[in-house]
């Protein structure tokens, strides 16, 4: 059983704020969708040939939000997390022996990390990817996307660890 402690986005609010607000929602949703669980649970595959799990998925998010708002944002030279050059998916692949309870601090650490970066910033601010200008703007609407596409993911794969489901 979870306790879900997500606050739903306001219905009416500035810009910034209502893309702040969904990012934490989708966020926290991940959270939910992977608490009460054991690492053993959290490790479990969903179907063959998929290397997707929970825990692959919070070790993704972690490198995403590393991505996105420490590399792109902030310019920093912030090394892989989970994966390199001989495991490319790294972070989804070898999660048979990786720490639970490590790969929750470290995406805790890397959206706590985001949102200092992100504060620092307008909407209309840019980073380069690839040598291209992206806007904090977007990359929030990337985020959410990201999130809500494996937040999916994550709501089948618990389905299937002990029947939960939910938004």
């Amino acid at each position: 059983m979870t306790t879900d402690q997500r606050i739903d986005p306001p219905f009416i609010a500035d810009e910034r704020p209502m893309l702040e607000n969904w990012l934490e929602y989708h966020r926290q949703t991940l959270a939910v969708k992977c608490e009460g669980l054991t690492p053993e649970q959290l490790r479990l595959r969903s179907v063959s040939p998929s290397s997707l799990s929970l825990l692959g998925l919070v070790r993704h998010m972690a490198e995403v939000e590393r991505n996105w708002f420490r590399r792109v944002l902030g310019g920093e030279d912030a090394s892989p997390l989970f994966w390199n050059d001989e495991h490319p998916d790294g972070d989804f692949d070898l999660v048979d022996d990786a720490e639970a309870d490590e790969a929750f601090a470290t995406w805790s650490a890397e959206c706590e990390r985001a949102r200092e970066i992100a504060a620092k910033h307008s909407l209309d601010d840019t980073g380069l990817r690839r040598g291209e200008p992206v806007s904090l703007r977007w990359i929030y609407i990337h985020m959410i996307e990201e999130y809500a596409r494996h937040n999916g993911h994550a709501d089948l794969l618990r389905e299937r660890i002990d029947g939960v489901t939910g938004d």
